[in-house]
């Protein structure tokens, strides 16, 4: 089997890509990952008319540590214009190595403006934004920034897109199709369709297809690329409160026992730096903020119980996480089984709303500008 992913000239190896997340995947913890295992560790979705307007959190999010290396960013727009002009400013200003194009967003308030898992059933609009930011980018960078693309199979499962919006992607440019083989109106329910995976990389076998949903485990990876023939997988949920699972990858792709998850005592250390590298970019009252949703990911299938978990969601400061953190048993453990359990939201099956008279597959015409709104990886 295939142990390294090329796009365009980047090597990629093992072939295992971290989704973006919105919330989740910032600089703090694509460094926390790194760490465990290589790969390519994409940012959280930056809006490309944020970035244009001067929108401080568009920049923000488009930062990367000064030893993050290929700096991957997710970028999301629906007007080619606006993608293009996006893409020569990362460029230009030398902020990015590699580029992805969300279209599998499944967020209501932005599908019913016409944007996310919607613009692939405009199949011209898709072609259009894609070549756009593919002009932009080897224009700007010589060939050496790729542009890949991911999406969803569709809007459901009576309107598929994913086919011919892979093909579509191919034709204009993009070095990578990734695949997150749901459809909208599952958003983060019920099993991921990994025929689809099958079906997508026999309809576009000139350029890598990368498979989604559902690698829950190291071996997962392996199943999915095996079953489907996909060139590398991309990694969501099962990284949520296990940045080690990029370890557990790695060992799997280089053929060695799989390393078991942490006793409790070793996770407390990883959620302390975690919180440190945040604060680093947010400060320490921010930080805090934002590692109530990790720590409870972290401490997923370890039994604490629930008086030290809500313990847990009030620190506001690094003292006050340490001792809660020591308070702790750290001689706790859990077994592969539970770690490997579905983890992080799985919302759906919901009703898909897009725009009256959006099905059209001839039109152009970008969507509504609120449809560029500030969202979810997909």
């Amino acid at each position: 089997m295939q142990r390294s992913l090329t796009i365009g000239p980047l090597t990629v190896d093992p072939p295992v890509v971290l989704a973006p997340m919105a919330g989740v995947t910032n600089s703090a913890f694509r460094r926390l990952c790194r760490h465990y295992g290589a790969g390519l560790y994409v940012s959280e979705m930056v809006n490309a008319r944020g970035l244009l307007e001067g929108g401080e959190k568009s920049w923000q999010l488009a930062s990367f540590a000064p030893d993050e290396s290929p700096r991957s960013l997710q970028l999301y727009g629906t007007d080619p214009v606006v993608v293009a002009e996006a893409v020569r400013r990362l460029i230009g200003e030398g902020r990015v190595d590699h580029l992805d194009f969300n279209f599998g967003c499944p967020a209501p308030k932005v599908m019913r403006h016409g944007g996310g898992a919607a613009v692939p059933t405009r199949p011209r609009l898709l072609a259009a934004i894609v070549a756009a930011a593919v002009d932009a980018a080897d224009a700007a960078s010589g060939g050496r920034v790729p542009v890949t693309v991911k999406m969803r199979m569709g809007l459901d499962d009576e309107r598929l897109t994913y086919l011919e919006a892979g093909r579509i992607a191919a034709d204009s440019g993009a070095k990578a199709v990734a695949l997150h083989s749901r459809t909208a109106a599952q958003r983060y329910s019920g099993r991921a369709h990994w025929n689809a995976i099958t079906a997508l990389v026999e309809a576009v076998p000139d350029v890598p297809v990368l498979g989604n949903g559902d690698i829950w485990t190291a071996q997962d990876a392996l199943l999915m690329m095996e079953q489907t023939g996909c060139a590398g997988v991309v990694v969501g949920r099962a990284c949520l409160g296990r940045p080690w699972f990029f370890g557990q990858l790695a060992d799997v792709f280089a053929d060695r026992p799989v390393r078991p998850e942490p006793p409790l005592g070793e996770v407390t250390v990883i959620a302390a730096e975690h919180a440190r590298l945040l604060a680093e970019s947010v400060g320490e009252r921010r930080a805090m903020l934002m590692m109530r949703k990790h720590l409870g990911w972290y401490l997923t299938g370890y039994a604490v119980g629930s008086v030290a978990r809500r313990q847990l969601t009030l620190v506001a400061s690094f003292a006050e996480l340490d001792d809660q953190l020591a308070a702790l048993d750290h001689s706790l453990t859990v077994d592969a089984v539970t770690a490997a359990r579905p983890r992080g939201t799985q919302t759906g099956p919901h009703s898909v709303i897009i725009p009256d008279g959006w099905l059209d597959a001839e039109a152009t015409a970008p969507p509504d500008a609120l449809a560029d709104a500030s969202v979810s990886g997909g």
